[in-house]
């Protein structure tokens, strides 16, 4: 299997190269997204973005064309379109979205990228060249990635980039009026990218890195951007008969409890893992071996792929005596060979190598102590033979038996986003004492409610949150 680095430059080489814009699919570039970064997991939130975008594409010079919109689960604050009408918007987007009708407007900016043109051909080269850098490092993690990325998106943006990012703004801004939306709500939606976009930079400036938001064509603020205003302007006049305001409780509804940051739960925990999260602890098997159901007494037991090797994890209430002592004065278990004490996470245990007896191979034993337990590892083969090139396979899965924290288990419950009105006495110095959160989660929470870099809520007003 590609590791996620190699799988992100192929997927940017896939998108970018002119060799292969004939020859690449939006369903192949579908593909490649999914094997990287999954869908989130919420239906009702994927139907309502889904809804949303179906209403922006019929009001669009594209109604009727089939649209595929598809909600990753990314904290990154992006969205982006690809060849073959597919938008895709990531979940960290979502956390900074205030309202309905800021959501729609980066939907129907992701859709004025397909409806003219600039996904496809030469001129797909262009436009896609900022956001590339941005899918690179979503999928793969790397800051490498994304500064490379970004180093070429920087070339081309000055180009045609710059143009198609209004036509797009535009073409958004006029599915908006259409649908009843103030075009307004894209502005307020870029004004809160700028914002994030400059604390960022602030952020990597002390790393020496540069961060740049998705959109990122503005050298002043979206709000004094004469281009933006000018493109927006123009909306005006497809502005329908029948009004809609910006759909702030219906945000609010779908978006309470969305997981804010990393989504602990979405990731995949090594298959070889053992975990028993009563008795909180863990250990490795080696890789590749199959887990099974093991029958009592046993906790935990697996098979290497050619069934000659077996490690088998036994709990039971420990004594007084040391790990040796237990061995062989409560277990009763033979001399072993090679006896040596080990002391995996720090916590004491005893191993050796238990000869075989009438013909049958030698076994690893090795027993750790942990809180009241004893835990009883034992390795075994069919072959002697066998016996050694196993034996390495034990002693790194005994080495790897720890404890679960109380770190690693918080660590499992993601933060999620949270609404609360705000009090005459709500301030977000305040909110953050309250919700444990860092002088640098404050800065997160202004943007999030539009009052970066300052400002406090007003009585009465709705505070999006997030909190563990």
């Amino acid at each position: 299997m590609l590791t996620r680095p190699i799988r992100s430059l192929l997927l940017l080489g896939l998108l970018i190269s002119p060799l292969t814009q004939g020859a690449t699919t939006g369903a192949d570039i579908y593909k490649e997204v999914l094997e990287t970064t999954s869908i989130y997991q919420d239906e009702e939130l994927q139907a309502y973005i889904e809804t949303l975008g179906n209403e922006i594409v019929a009001q669009s010079e594209m109604a009727g064309e089939e649209f595929t919109f598809t909600l990753l689960d990314s904290p990154e604050l992006n969205a982006f379109a690809t060849r073959d009408n597919y938008v895709y918007v990531n979940r960290g987007l979502l956390n900074y979205v205030r309202n309905e009708a800021e959501l729609v407007s980066v939907l129907a900016h992701e859709v004025g990228h397909i409806t003219r043109d600039h996904v496809t051909g030469q001129e797909g080269q262009a436009a896609g060249a900022q956001i590339l850098s941005a899918i690179a490092a979503v999928l793969s993690g790397s800051n490498e990635v994304y500064e490379a990325g970004m180093a070429y998106a920087n070339s081309i943006i000055r180009g045609h980039g710059r143009r198609n990012e209004l036509e797009a703004d535009e073409a958004g801004a006029e599915y908006m009026a259409k649908l009843g939306y103030s075009p307004n709500e894209m502005i307020s939606m870029l004004s809160m990218m700028k914002d994030y976009e400059s604390l960022q930079k602030k952020r990597a400036a002390s790393k020496g890195a540069a961060k740049q938001t998705y959109h990122g064509i503005f050298s002043t603020h979206p709000r004094n951007d004469s281009r933006l205003r000018t493109v927006v302007s123009k909306a005006e006049v497809f502005k329908a008969e029948v009004s809609r305001d910006n759909g702030a409780a219906a945000y609010r509804r779908y978006t309470e409890g969305l997981i804010w940051g990393e989504n602990f739960l979405a990731k995949e925990q090594k298959p070889e893992r053992f975990s028993n999260m009563r008795l909180r602890v863990r250990f490795d098997f080696p890789k590749d071996w199959a887990q099974n159901q093991p029958n009592s007494p046993l906790l935990a037991s697996a098979e290497s792929p050619d069934n000659n090797a077996k490690l088998s994890l036994q709990a039971m209430a420990r004594t007084a005596q040391g790990p040796e002592e237990f061995l062989y004065n409560y277990l009763n278990v033979a001399q072993l060979r090679e006896g040596k004490t080990i002391a995996p996470a720090r916590l004491k245990g005893f191993t050796g190598i238990l000869p075989g007896t009438n013909d049958a191979a030698d076994s690893r034993i090795a027993l750790v102590y942990y809180k009241l337990n004893a835990y009883l590892f034992t390795g075994e083969v069919t072959q002697q033979a066998d016996f050694a090139e196993a034996d390495k396979l034990f002693i790194d899965a005994i080495n790897s038996f720890r404890p679960i924290s109380n770190r690693e288990i918080q660590g499992q419950k993601p933060q999620t986003v949270h609404y609360v009105k705000a009090t005459s006495a709500t301030t977000f110095d305040g909110l953050a004492k309250a919700l444990k959160l860092s002088s640098t989660d404050i800065d997160d929470l202004r943007i999030i409610n539009g009052y970066y870099p300052s400002g406090e809520p007003k009585a009465g007003e709705w505070i999006k949150i997030f909190r563990r």
